[in-house]
């Protein structure tokens, strides 16, 4: 088996300072691990300059474009790293699925307008990553035996050259608002109430759409929101088409790593208090929520389903239900769904047997994907769809690009939502679809014009 090339590069526990030589390359991408902020991740993974990209065909079935994306990892070919070694990375696939590549796996009706025009999704095939691990307070080249020599050599002296970044600048020029106003969102929550009444479903995640105007680089956007916000799946990535995503979601959709399989869905929401004794109130008023654990409950019941369509009949677990984890502005209540591999299956099955994510969809998953086409009156485009990586080993991770913005040209938009059931209270879903966003849209206000 060929192994990678591997150069020790100078320790940085900020990626800013490697990604900003290769920012503006084609398939620029950072899989950002928030640190030195955040303290749950272990790795950013950053790269570009892609062999190709892969993008599905319009009426192209999910899982043909998933064999169009094995083949490529074929095409790059075998690699390993030095046995013992835990960077996450070999060379292969880093890109995102929107949600509406959803409509690719499922019967789903005609969407409404797409105003954004993002394509479904976009994987680029990378020989090479550049690793920080923050464990290991390490950063490594890492050249799969595919690159060509010289490519290797350019890296090298990319990124071992002095920087000298290039001065910029953010702003917006019009706040971002949403598209529905309380009205409006109270008769979609109602058409919602009236489905679950009649059975239809139990539970719909309910989303609005913030859109504002804005000039400059988004790339400064970004370095601010993640000091606001540090999380640990965080990304940006560079598209064709003047399009930039900027997520900072702390939300891990599927992990792969051998043959173990992890989800952590995340379900239920309370904002951060003002004061220690608030706060705690906040944690501990959601833990202590039957309506938030039954939300948690059915989305974890879901996925123990999607899962086990391709893992080890038997294997499913739940190891961890109900714990609590804190960000800058909210709590959330998060569980652990496990499995592993059944014989035959790979992280592409796992992906087409569970995309998108039940917890921002909804159960069942496809009646409340047709419920929202229903009353939802924009595209969600990347927002709760996934940016992932996936080697030529099969290790993948994945995130649900919750907390995300898309750049287009000179209009800069988010989303925020929540699980709608029979108990919920419109007044309070409609304010918890706000304060999910609502560090993002003041951090966003706060860079100068």
């Amino acid at each position: 088996m060929p192994f990678c090339t591997l150069l020790a590069l100078p320790y940085q526990a900020d990626p800013a300072r490697y990604f900003d030589r290769i920012r503006q390359a084609p398939g620029a991408v950072l899989l950002d691990s928030g640190r030195p902020h955040a303290g749950r991740g272990r790795f950013d993974l950053l790269s570009a300059w892609p062999l190709a990209t892969l993008q599905p065909g319009p009426q192209e079935h999910g899982e043909v474009f998933f064999e169009r994306a094995r083949q490529a990892l074929a095409s790059l070919g075998p690699a390993e790293l030095p046995s013992g070694n835990p960077l996450p990375f070999a060379g292969g696939l880093i890109g995102y699925l929107a949600y509406d590549f959803g409509r690719h796996l499922a019967p789903l009706p005609q969407p409404n307008p797409d105003d954004l025009q993002l394509p479904s999704a976009t994987l680029g095939l990378y020989a090479w990553a550049l690793i920080s691990d923050h464990h290991a307070r390490s950063s490594t080249l890492v050249l799969h035996p595919a690159l060509p020599a010289a490519e290797g050599k350019r890296l090298a002296e990319l990124f071992q050259s002095p920087a000298a970044p290039a001065p910029a600048r953010f702003h917006l020029t019009a706040a971002l608002a949403s598209d529905v106003d309380a009205t409006q969102y109270r008769q979609a929550f109602e058409q919602v109430q009236a489905y679950i009444a009649a059975g239809d479903c139990y539970q719909v995640n309910l989303t609005r759409r913030f859109s504002g105007q804005c000039q400059g680089d988004p790339w400064v956007a970004y370095q601010h929101l993640r000091q606001v916000c540090p999380v640990p799946f965080s990304g940006y990535l560079h598209l064709a088409g003047g399009i930039t995503l900027l997520s900072h979601s702390p939300e891990r959709f599927i992990a792969v790593h051998g043959r173990r399989v992890e989800a952590r869905p995340i379900k239920g929401t309370r904002p951060r208090g003002h004061t220690p004794a608030e706060d705690h109130a906040y944690a501990e008023q959601l833990l202590a929520s039957p309506k938030d654990r039954a939300e948690n409950l059915m989305i974890v019941d879901l996925l123990r389903n999607d899962l086990g369509r391709n893992c080890r009949v038997g294997s499913v677990r739940v190891p961890e239900l109900f714990a609590l984890e804190s960000y800058p502005n909210v709590h959330h209540m998060v569980s652990s769904v496990e499995g592993e591999l059944a014989t035959g299956k790979d992280a592409l099955d796992l992906l087409a047997g569970s995309f998108p994510g039940g917890s921002i969809t909804g159960a069942p998953k496809i009646r409340a994907m047709q419920i929202i086409d229903e009353v939802e009156p924009s595209p969600r485009a990347i927002y709760c769809g996934s940016l992932l990586y996936l080697d030529v080993r099969g290790e993948m991770d994945s995130s649900i690009a919750i907390r995300t913005l898309l750049v287009k040209g000179e209009r800069i938009h988010c989303w925020g939502g929540g699980a709608v059931v029979a108990d919920s209270n419109c007044q309070a879903e409609f304010d918890e679809s706000f304060y999910k966003v609502q560090v993002l849209l003041e951090a966003l206000a706060e860079l100068p014009g």
